[in-house]
């Protein structure tokens, strides 16, 4: 568990994706750079986690989910709801997402390089 950058208190990125094998893998990828991650199946198990908890520093989502809210419309609610959360948005099906994607998130395709997900959460985090 890696420490905030000045806080000394452990950084969590909740990490939202209805594919298991990846949610898994994107766990793994999380804590393998030395951050702590909890796991969201979907956007409405996410915001139920956002609501609840105050340690969530980045959100990691992918863009097609069940239940009713993509990882496009639930970027724009953490942007609204939690502004200081950063969001990084991934997804398979769509190369540009342009300005769906609220500001200031990340967006990649599917499938991403590692490193480029743990320098973006490390960038977001500086």
């Amino acid at each position: 568990m890696a420490p905030g950058p000045t806080s000394g208190t452990p950084v969590i990125v909740l990490v939202v994706e209805d594919e298991p094998l990846l949610r898994i893998a994107a766990v793994d990828l999380i804590e393998t750079a030395g951050l702590e991650a909890i796991a969201a199946a979907d956007a409405t198990e996410a915001m139920a986690l956002l609501e609840a908890r105050d340690d969530i520093r980045i959100v990691f989502t992918d863009i097609d989910m069940p239940r009713g809210i993509d990882g496009i419309k639930l970027a724009a609610i953490i942007r609204d709801r939690w502004p200081p959360i950063k969001v990084i948005v991934v997804s398979g099906y769509m190369d540009d997402p342009g300005d769906l994607i609220p500001e200031p998130a990340a967006f990649f395709t599917k499938p991403y390089r590692e490193e480029q997900i743990i320098e973006t959460i490390r960038s977001m985090l500086a």
